[in-house]
């Protein structure tokens, strides 16, 4: 048995999820869309915090999804999740989830994105674990702030660095598609970049990882 720890955007799926995400849900309910003017403030903060992915993820949830019920964002979920898994996801990375579950692997969901939609892909998807970027609830309201780091760069080698803990002796084969993967990657006992970038292959290979092409 192995440990299989994949990445969710890029990855398994073609690009990024989060926007469309947040997009769908504001088209569904357009009374919302009469706070898109908040969004070139969260990126003006987003440029003068540094660039902190992290706090432009819980800006843009509170500005524009809060203070949405749960019921109502769990509906919008489930189409999400369905229709990002049917027409946004790469057929090969499916198939090396398969590969793995059945070789008797344990399969975890590792990803920036927040827990609102990850957990129920890695749901959706069987894997054995699933790690994602926090974000608060009161009760059943969303507050949407975030409970957790952004798991990003460092924050996902530290993630690894705890799942080797907790599942000791395991050999770790990780997946991921951008250079801020290569911070996990290159923990990893076999590391692989999912890419098409002759410039991130370039440097993966400086790194001794693996790379592929995922369609």
């Amino acid at each position: 048995m192995q440990l299989a720890l994949f990445d969710l955007d890029g990855t398994i799926t073609w690009r990024d999820s989060f926007v469309p995400y947040v997009r769908g849900f504001l088209v569904r309910h357009p009374r919302k869309m009469q706070r898109l003017w908040r969004v070139p403030v969260a990126l003006a903060n987003f440029m003068l915090d540094g660039g902190d992915r992290g706090r432009l993820k819980e800006s843009l949830i509170t500005n524009l999804l809060q203070p949405v019920e749960r019921n109502a964002l769990d509906l919008w979920t489930h189409a999400f999740v369905e229709t990002l898994l049917e027409r946004g996801a790469r057929r090969q990375a499916l198939a090396q989830i398969e590969k793995h579950r059945a070789q008797g692997d344990r399969l975890v969901l590792l990803s920036a994105s927040p827990d609102l939609y990850v957990n129920r892909i890695g749901e959706r998807l069987g894997f054995d674990e699933t790690i994602a970027t926090g974000v608060r609830w009161n009760g059943d309201r969303l507050d949407g702030h975030l409970t957790t780091p952004n798991r990003r760069g460092s924050e996902k080698a530290r993630c690894l660095e705890d799942l080797r803990r907790r599942n000791a002796g395991l050999r770790v084969v990780a997946y991921g598609n951008s250079a801020a993967d290569f911070a996990h990657l290159t923990q990893a006992d076999e590391g692989w970049l999912v890419s098409d970038s002759s410039r991130l292959i370039r440097h993966a290979a400086r790194l001794g990882l693996r790379t592929c092409s995922w369609h």
